[in-house]
């Protein structure tokens, strides 16, 4: 696996490539190569709709399969197969890793590429900084009609992704000398031209053109972190289920935007907590082996690091099955085809014709307002256990006016970024003690379960008392927090 990170150019069959000696230590090539590519994807060209790429290359030094899925402009990740004899079937972990996208549909040969490459590398000894590709190419449509396309680019593509200012200037220089950037993302997409997923059309400056823009972007966020998810990345669960909740989130406070979203938020819902149960152990499992890493080793008594650690990773693991069970279902199918066809085709509100700055300004007010009321009533509950739960409900009412104000944040500028760090304040604190709650009766659980087995329970007091130290300093912590952060959002509302 790696991060693809390039700049591409398209340029007249005649183009001279200019001297780029001075750029690097040295400039070694040209080496040519013959490269024969099939690409697979969905008759209807669902992969190629999102910027992902998969196909079965032979020929140069990196013959195999290859996905590339998109993380940003001109940055794509890329994962790689070796090469297999059949060319019918797609490996079964890349296949996996679309299903997304293809929500059953079959994988099959939409194009095929012939390129003659002519590669320079700019090095500095013997590190590899920048890898030029000079492709004359032959394309194929492979579904109907076997149209056929030819043409010339120049690839830039960083080796080492800290030279990036390298890749600016090798960019600067082929300009000057005739190249033009393609508009094209890849070859794929300059041959099909792959119609991008449909988004509504409403009125320039409208909240409802804000609004649908917002929660494109986090569809899109939704479905990049799906393929990560099911390898397992680092921090994967995390931004899928804060995609999850940015989306259910917008969904709830623009509802007088775009309507009828009920069943959709109830399933985004649902996506959330099985992801929740993997990213909660997860967090639980390092807070512990932070703690127990901070004690003398003896205050560690018994097979605390074991239960802490082992166990906990055990059932860690048994929710990412469920997660992949869950993300190969067809209920998850059925929530993405929801999401694309409220995108395509929303049931819009009374406020959606509206300014943006004039009605979305209002809705973060409304928001910030549920925050206050939330902590009103809470604060006249006496019972300690019903007012934990009320505390609760001001901290998803913070996250919620968080999630508001920086969807808006690029219409309504800085006021809502800083009404976002506002809010933010306010989540973190109330999460602190939360957290610390949530760890103490953890802790507890684990103590009788060692308790059961004969096991000495002395450090899981210690920690239990730690814990509860950090949930009491930040609960004294809020009504300071809470005083500062009301006095400077209502100079900005």
């Amino acid at each position: 696996m790696g991060i693809e990170i390039e700049d591409k150019f398209d340029v007249p069959r005649d183009y001279a490539l200019p001297d780029l000696n001075d750029l690097a230590t040295d400039v070694i090539g040209p080496k040519s190569y013959q490269l024969v590519a099939l690409y697979y994807d969905t008759p209807d060209l669902r992969l190629a709709a999102r910027g992902v790429t998969l196909r079965r290359r032979r020929g140069g030094d990196d013959a195999g399969w290859h996905l590339k899925l998109p993380k940003a402009k001109g940055v794509r990740q890329e994962i790689a197969v070796p090469l297999t004899r059949t060319t019918r079937a797609v490996p079964p972990e890349l296949a996996e890793l679309v299903r997304a996208y293809t929500r059953g549909a079959e994988l099959e040969v939409v194009a095929e590429l012939d390129t003659r490459r002519s590669v320079t590398v700019l090095r500095e000894g013997e590190t590899r900084l920048l890898e030029l590709a000079d492709d004359n190419v032959k394309a194929i449509d492979r579904r109907e009609g076997g149209r056929v396309l030819r043409w010339r680019e120049v690839e830039a593509e960083l080796i080492d992704e800290n030279q990036r200012t390298l890749l600016a200037k090798v960019g600067k220089r082929l300009r000057k000398s005739g190249a033009e950037p393609s508009e094209a993302a890849s070859k794929l997409a300059k041959l099909l031209r792959p119609a991008p997923p449909p988004l509504a059309r409403c009125e320039p400056g409208s909240a409802g053109e804000v609004v649908l823009a917002y929660l494109a972007s986090q569809v899109d966020a939704l479905l990049s972190q799906d393929p990560r998810v099911r390898r397992a990345e680092d921090d994967a669960v995390h931004q899928m289920r804060v995609a999850c909740r940015r989306l259910r989130s917008a969904l709830k406070a623009f509802k007088t935007v775009v309507t009828g979203t009920e069943q959709v938020q109830d399933e985004l819902r649902r996506l959330g907590d099985v992801l929740g149960e993997a990213r909660d152990l997860e967090v639980i499992r390092a807070r512990f082996g932070e703690r127990l890493a901070g004690l003398p080793p003896e205050l560690i008594v018994g097979p605390v690091q074991e239960r802490l650690g082992a166990d906990l990773l055990a059932r860690e693991r048994d929710a990412y099955e469920r997660i992949k069970d869950t993300l190969s279902g067809e209920r998850y199918y059925t929530l993405l085809n929801d999401l694309d066809a409220l995108l395509a085709g929303p049931t819009l509100g009374k406020a959606a014709p509206m300014p943006a700055k004039e009605r979305l300004a209002a809705i973060a007010a409304d928001n910030w307002s549920r925050v206050t009321k939330a902590y009103d009533r809470a604060r006249t509950v006496e019972d300690p256990e019903r007012r934990e739960t009320a505390m609760h409900d001001v901290r998803k009412a913070a996250k919620r006016a968080r999630y508001t104000a920086e969807a808006l944040s690029p219409t309504l500028g800085k006021d809502m970024v800083k009404l976002a760090g506002r809010a933010e304040d306010i989540q973190e604190v109330l999460g602190a003690h939360q957290d610390g709650v949530v760890a103490q009766e953890t802790l507890i659980e684990e103590a009788e379960r060692a308790r059961r087995a004969g096991e000495d329970t002395f450090t899981y007091g210690l920690l239990v008392g730690i814990e509860r130290d950090l949930a009491a300093r930040a609960h004294d912590d809020f009504p300071e927090v809470w005083a500062e952060t009301v006095k400077a959002v209502e100079k900005l509302l």
